[in-house]
């Protein structure tokens, strides 16, 4: 007996206690798993995609990454799925009808008659987001693990920020995190979601504009508007650079994100959104 199973009650294999965190998307992909008793991530990986994928060819990713960290049909506590894409909305939840759902994607994201639309719910919060899964990821991930449990990254990301924001003064705080070529912004005022959206983006000034827009659109004053940026970002990267030009309050936002001592996982393959997801 090692002497990890001294404290192995019933000598269950001790994966049966670790959660198992996966966020997809057409862009990237990645993974981390927590092992519940030692509350410590043991391994995490992360690839980014020089091209967005197809739908197919994210699952080829997927069960390539599984079979290089020997995960397929291993055994875990829990499973979660992160899935990110702009396919979302959120809804006041006094406006939600489940009957509605593709009404409420329709204006904002192409959708096709026969995707399938799931909504997470914002319990804290009054909201409902609604959105397109990756439909053959979920049938995947069923097929190796079981049941387990999805949401979106946007109701991961929105329900952190809006839980760490604490008793903020009436102006409102403009977050923006940086992943790869997507940036996801999100105005918080007095812990109430003013705006939500995501983009993808090629260049510097491709992010500047779409910044600047939603600043406009929400008549945000760029002289005393909080600029948060975090993420796949530094200070001296050329996008702050330029974001400094234009917003005079701009700083590198660290988000108190749960604490996990890391064995021999990489950190920088560890998400925002999906160590969150947890």
């Amino acid at each position: 007996m090692t002497k990890n199973q001294t404290f192995n009650p019933g000598n269950i294999p001790l994966e049966k206690y670790n959660k198992l965190s996966i966020q997809v998307s057409l862009n990237g992909l990645s993974f981390c798993i927590l092992d519940t008793i030692s509350n410590t991530i043991v391994n995490s990986d992360r690839r980014l995609f020089d091209k967005p994928q197809t739908p197919i060819e994210l699952q080829g990713h997927l069960k390539a990454l599984f079979a290089k960290h020997q995960l397929i049909n291993a055994p875990f506590a829990e499973v979660v799925v992160v899935h990110n894409n702009g396919l979302f909305s959120f809804v006041p939840k006094s406006l939600f009808d489940e009957k509605e759902l593709a009404n409420y994607l329709k204006l904002n994201a192409k959708i096709l008659a026969n995707d399938h639309i799931a909504y997470d719910t914002l319990d804290n919060h009054d909201m409902i987001n609604v959105y397109v899964p990756f439909v053959n990821i979920n049938n995947y991930i069923f097929g190796l693990f079981g049941e387990f449990e999805y949401k979106h990254s946007a109701t991961v990301l929105v329900e952190a920020l809006l839980n760490t924001s604490g008793t903020q003064k009436k102006e409102p705080v403009c977050y923006v995190h940086v992943d790869g070529q997507q940036m996801d912004i999100t105005v918080i005022t007095q812990k109430k979601l003013l705006l939500h959206n995501s983009f993808t983006y090629t260049t510097k000034e491709d992010f500047m504009y779409y910044l600047l827009f939603i600043m406009e659109q929400l008549q945000l004053d760029t002289e005393s508007t909080k600029l948060k940026l975090f993420g796949n970002i530094e200070e001296d990267d050329h996008i702050y650079k330029l974001c400094y030009n234009y917003i005079k309050d701009i700083s590198i936002f660290i988000p108190p994100i749960p604490s996990y001592p890391m064995a021999d996982a990489d950190q920088n393959s560890i998400d925002f959104t999906l160590i969150n997801a947890l």
